[in-house]
């Protein structure tokens, strides 16, 4: 199997160093001085997977022109903002890709994808939890994974050789994946299971530098801020039509979130859940967070917008997503 990824920073880097541990012949698009650095020791890949350093059968190019041969699968893994760039940049892959698909979180990747291609038979659906952050040019850590961190499916329901191709690919790098026919639920509830984190944690700790996710949790207006955040989040995604799965379990607590209807009860758990996460020593937080703090423009238009826009199309009010929204468009405004 060949596969290409493009933009591959941290998350792209995580990704594509599994694959070629695993023996599938990977091409890495990244940022010139990643790419040369890899070219030059290897991809250094540390975190929960182990140390490693990865030189075959991986390949580093900064230019989608440099990338050789056709490929099995092209992997999209910039940032929402940036895909516009990346795609034109790289029209010169088009008629060497078999089939794309996109890591990013968001529900508009599939049919941009297939815009792009020209052919939406071309693109499946993928959504992950696993987390990837570069610590510099050549070296990525890998910070989460859970049992099943993967969901790979055809956007028409069904199941054909190609997702289970990529689906078995996955699993012997080692990261559990399932080829499903509900993809579009699970990229919807992933949706709103970020929309509500990153809304929550950026409204709540953008103000603290060094506050992380259980610091709010453990204060009992951060956990209700958190429980009626995702609350608005679920009552969009309830009245599309869908009931929480918790896909990605033991992350995801949108069922629990659900059942517990009295309130305070639901703060409760909240704090307890921020107890726990504290007295592990867990000093992370979300990728939106991470963005604020590093001066960048986030992907709020992208995470927590389409579930606002999906809810004044149902009639389902959502103001405290709304508020936090308003408030990150408003950091937006001073971030580059």
């Amino acid at each position: 199997m060949r596969v290409c990824i493009l933009g591959a920073g941290g998350l792209g880097s995580v990704f594509g160093a599994a694959l070629a541990l695993a023996g599938e012949e990977v091409t890495l698009i990244a940022r010139p001085a990643h790419a040369e650095a890899i070219r030059k020791n290897g991809l250094k890949l540390t975190g929960i997977r182990g140390e490693h350093i990865i030189r075959e059968p991986l390949t580093a190019v900064a230019d989608p022109k440099d990338a050789q041969g056709e490929f099995d699968y092209l992997i999209l893994g910039v940032k929402g903002k940036d895909t516009d760039a990346a795609l034109k940049g790289a029209d010169c892959l088009k008629d060497r890709i078999k089939t794309a698909l996109s890591f990013q979180n968001n529900v508009v990747k599939e049919d941009i994808l297939a815009r792009w291609l020209g052919d939406p038979k071309r693109v499946i659906g993928f959504s992950t939890i696993e987390a990837g952050n570069m610590v510099e040019p050549g070296h990525v850590h890998n910070g989460l994974t859970i049992p099943t961190t993967n969901y790979v499916g055809e956007m028409d329901g069904s199941l054909t050789p190609r997702v289970e191709a990529l689906a078995d690919a996955f699993n012997r790098a080692g990261m559990g994946t399932k080829a499903v026919t509900n993809i579009k639920q699970v990229l919807w509830e992933k949706l709103t299971q970020i929309c509500g984190a990153a809304a929550w944690s950026v409204s709540c700790l953008a103000g603290g530098k060094d506050l992380y996710y259980p610091d709010g949790l453990v204060v009992r207006e951060g956990a209700a801020h958190y429980v009626q955040v995702s609350r608005d989040a679920l009552a969009v995604y309830k009245a599309m039509g869908y009931a929480p799965q918790n896909f990605y379990a033991p992350v995801s607590k949108l069922k629990e979130l659900d059942a517990v209807e009295d309130f305070e009860a639901a703060v409760d758990m909240m704090m307890e859940l921020g107890r726990g996460m504290q007295a592990q020593g867990y000093r992370g937080t979300t990728s939106m967070h991470e963005d604020v703090r590093r001066g960048k423009k986030t992907e709020v238009d992208w995470i927590i917008k389409p579930l606002i826009d999906k809810g004044l199309e149902l009639g389902v009010p959502v103001p405290t997503l709304t508020a936090a929204y308003r408030i990150i468009k408003t950091l937006d405004n001073y971030l580059s």
